[in-house]
């Protein structure tokens, strides 16, 4: 990842997701803004959404446009502020692999050329953007802070992907409202129709995990920052177990190395700082590397049910060394007692009822399906920590999903109502190719 945009075309598209530093992004109107180049954890809840999207409208208006991602089979955009700093990245619902008005082509040949293994079964479609958001619910509440703040906007450029007849309207009302002013007045909007979809804060000097994997592979860190490390990525790992994420390479989490700064003492004493690409140079000279874990393209996940088709979606970190690692006492102490409480399994339940239910296609049987697998999920996950298992040892635990009892009552047309009681239930298959 780049620490500034002259740098962002020497890496891959998925380096960039989240959020990056609006320093000196607005006049003195909004000046909140400006204080967001203050936060250095670019997870914290304290960043105003209201404010960012304003500030993005603002852009879009005054011409400073979205930017299509090339990488992907989605369309998704570079968000930017009025300076054309990079604030975020913005994934339409109607542009998602499935949606139909996704720009990219590769997924109309899947559907064309493969109908069979098209799309994800076990996976609502086009609840991408949801999903980008729930997982963003997850972490905040479980306090993990791997996910860069994401929640679902409603935003319109003319750089998104509208059908011709969208495009026409607009322009005809335009038209109209120039050479009639009285009536374009009572239009209700002149220009094209916001779309909903997930606004992705920007994390910058991040890169891919799969580069910093094979860098330290051959140049090791220091032992502190291998335990800071080992702290994140089970964070990692608890995250996508819960949300029973289908969609986890080495290629869409980031890691962030930010080497200590040399002070004006240790430069008069001369004292070097040890390089990545020298493992012979002695650390304990020199305060160490801070490392940092960003888990972005979380858009399939939350499932209703476990695959069970051709696909199993297997989490590759599963096949790194650190997975073999048995979880810590701090990975313990942190969530194993929210998880064990039901009320609070319940709670995140319902925030998760409220975001989902914002969709057009929105259905509370499908929803609670997707709740018992997030149940079932974090009930294996509970027992792992418990018995002191390792992240490789947890993916191998039999599947479970956990579903609410539902009590009938009533004579004639009768009704039913669900009850505080749970009844698990194991997969009944696996799918046919367990490797990818």
């Amino acid at each position: 990842m780049a620490s500034d945009a002259a740098t962002e075309e020497e890496l891959p598209p998925t380096s960039r997701i989240g959020y990056e530093e609006l320093k000196g992004s607005g006049p003195s109107s909004v000046p909140d803004l400006i204080g967001i180049a203050e936060i250095q954890n670019y997870q914290s809840g304290e960043v105003d959404f209201a404010i960012l999207i304003n500030e993005t409208e603002l852009a879009i208006e005054e011409g400073v446009r979205p930017e299509l991602i090339k990488a992907g089979s989605s369309g998704s955009y570079w968000i930017r502020s009025r300076n054309a700093k990079t604030i975020g990245v913005f994934k339409p619902k109607d542009e998602e692999p499935y949606g139909h008005l996704n720009p990219k082509w590769t997924k109309w040949m899947h559907k064309l050329c493969c109908p069979c293994c098209f799309g994800r079964s076990c996976l609502v479609p086009n609840q991408g953007y949801l999903s980008e958001a729930g997982a963003s619910l997850v972490d905040l509440k479980l306090q993990l802070n791997v996910v860069p703040k994401t929640k679902v906007v409603r935003l319109s450029s003319d750089t998104f992907n509208y059908n011709a007849i969208d495009r026409a309207k607009s322009r005809t009302k335009r038209n109209v409202a120039e050479r009639f002013p009285e009536i374009g007045r009572k239009f209700h909007r002149l220009g094209l129709p916001p779309k909903t979809g997930s606004f992705q804060l920007f994390v910058s000097e991040f890169k891919d995990a799969d580069f910093w994997l094979r860098k330290f592979e051959s140049e090791p860190l220091p032992e502190s920052t291998q335990r800071q490390f080992m702290h994140q990525f089970e964070r990692l790992v608890v995250l996508d177990y819960i949300i029973r994420n289908t969609d986890r390479g080495n290629d869409n989490w980031l890691i962030r190395l930010d080497k200590p700064d040399i002070s004006e003492e240790d430069a008069e004493t001369d004292v070097i700082i040890p390089d990545l690409a020298s493992p012979g140079d002695d650390w304990s000279l020199v305060k160490h590397p801070e490392i940092s874990i960003a888990a972005i393209d979380n858009g399939l996940a939350f499932p209703y049910k476990h695959p069970d088709e051709w696909r199993a979606y297997p989490y590759h970190w599963a096949w790194l060394p650190q997975a073999k690692v048995p979880f810590s006492q701090e990975i313990k102490e942190l969530v194993l007692p929210q998880l064990s409480d039901m009320n609070f399994v319940q709670d995140l339940c319902d925030e998760l009822y409220e975001l989902f239910k914002t969709d057009k296609g929105f259905d509370k049987h499908t929803f609670d399906k997707q709740m018992s697998v997030m149940r079932g999920q974090i009930l294996n996950l509970t027992q792992a920590l418990k018995d002191g298992k390792s992240p490789v040892q947890l993916v191998q635990m039999p599947v479970v999903v956990v579903e609410r009892s539902h009590k009938t009552y009533g004579k004639g047309r009768q009704r039913t109502t669900s009850s505080d009681t749970f009844t698990q239930k194991f997969a009944k298959r696996a799918p046919f190719f367990s490797w990818c």
